[in-house]
């Protein structure tokens, strides 16, 4: 259990070489969070709960088989979503069976909200599972009911207090067995401003005493049509406090990607975008930008931002680019540049084709783009145009200047370091 934990990228401490595959075949959740909103086909989304199209089983298989052939090191196999895999348990059970058949050696995993962990905590078990995650976000029930919306269980939808309590009760119960059979568990927070940061460090040493072995606590990702969507988030230095002071009781986990649904390759590249089923090769056009630009002198970084203080914006929900042209460790703003919003929810994001090249050629002036978000395949076409693509959540200037020293030294890193 050991070896497949170091080979595991989410569980081994830095991500590294190894590479996973989430196969994207439960598209149903149970619950509502109020920071979630699933979409299925917006390429543009890089987050939990979003995919390009959900799979059967027998896909699922399919895809597994083209990625192990293509994708070295490819040791873990996971259903994350986009909704719940235990919501969703007769199709999760039956594409791991499928992949098991395949590759007896593969590491099997899910992530789940945990309401029906109890229930199917032996069948996991015997499906060879080992590694597991489970979001909790409270163990007060007075924080819990602000966080969900509702949770559907045995045919009944409850809300309030009785619904985090229940939820609450499951997730603890189902760790505890995860834990007495063997499997490796990490557990996953997200930190929320005003509403569960206070007993953060309760929630750790409660889940420690039912079994974690990791935690990791997250930021939340602002998604527009969800509760939380004008929610503050906290900063990066109150992010990383936490984790530091969460440290003295269970290891935590200070890589984690966020990843969508059908993530596949190593955390710090995800090429999923290769095997969706309408795939075509990412563009190879386009010069790299002239030596000359990263002498350190009048450096353009167009910045997605709501009002020009923080990096607040997904690149696709952006109407408005801040201009910063950045000199030697100086941030002036130029300017501010009308773009064309490409992601306008469901139904919109993949009629694309046309507006990134132009959003491409809008911002041609400039070195790098950063933004809180960016899907894969404009992040790559505006790199095929020598375009630098970024995403953090932090004050303008210092997203500016560390975007500034990755591009100058040639790094390769797309999430800045948190600060």
């Amino acid at each position: 259990m050991f070896e497949k934990s170091l080979q595991h990228p989410c569980f081994n401490g830095c991500g590294g070489k190894f590479s996973r595959i989430h196969l994207p075949v439960a598209p149903t959740c149970n619950i509502q969070c109020n920071y979630c909103v699933r979409k299925f086909d917006c390429p543009n989304e890089s987050r939990p709960g979003v995919c390009t199209s959900i799979l059967s089983p027998e896909e699922a298989l399919d895809r597994f088989r083209r990625v192990k052939r293509e994708i070295r090191n490819l040791t873990v196999a996971g259903i994350a979503g986009p909704g719940d895999s235990l919501a969703n348990f007769e199709q999760t059970r039956e594409t791991f069976e499928l992949i098991r058949r395949e590759d007896p050696k593969i590491t099997l995993c899910i992530s789940t909200n945990g309401l029906l962990l109890p229930r199917y905590i032996l069948d996991l078990s015997a499906l060879g599972l080992s590694h597991l995650t489970v979001t909790i976000n409270a163990v007060d029930p007075a924080a819990g009911e602000k966080i969900i919306s509702f949770v559907d269980f045995e045919g009944r939808r409850l809300k309030g207090a009785e619904a985090a309590s229940l939820l609450l009760n499951n997730q603890l119960e189902g760790l505890s067995r995860a834990a007495e059979a063997g499997m490796v568990c990490k557990v996953n927070c997200v930190m929320l401003k005003g509403i569960n940061e206070g007993h953060i460090p309760e929630l750790i040493e409660k889940v420690k005493s039912r079994g974690a072995a990791l935690t990791n606590i997250m930021q939340l990702i602002p998604v527009k049509g969800s509760a939380f969507e004008d929610l503050p988030l906290v900063t990066n230095q109150e992010l990383t406090a936490m984790r530091k002071g969460c440290k003295a009781i269970l290891p935590q986990m200070y890589h984690c990607r966020q990843c969508r649904a059908d993530a596949i390759g190593p955390l710090h590249q995800d090429v999923s975008y290769l095997y969706t089923k309408d795939a075509a090769e990412p563009g190879t056009g386009g010069q790299r930008r002239k030596e000359d630009d990263r002498t350190g002198a009048g450096l353009l970084f167009a910045v997605a931002s709501r009002d020009g203080r923080l990096v607040d914006q997904h690149f696709g929900h952006t109407e408005e680019f801040y201009i910063y042209a950045w000199d030697n460790g100086q941030v002036n703003l130029k300017e501010r540049r009308s773009a064309l919003q490409f992601c306008r929810g469901k139904g919109s994001c993949f009629n694309h084709d046309e507006k990134i090249p132009m959003l491409a050629e809008i911002l041609e002036d400039c070195a790098a783009v950063i933004s809180l978000r960016i899907g894969d395949a404009p992040r790559l076409l505006l790199e095929s145009r020598g375009i630098k693509a970024y995403m953090t959540y932090n004050t303008v200037e210092e997203a500016v200047n560390a975007a500034a020293e990755q591009y100058r030294t040639g790094g390769s890193e797309i999430f800045l370091p948190v600060v």
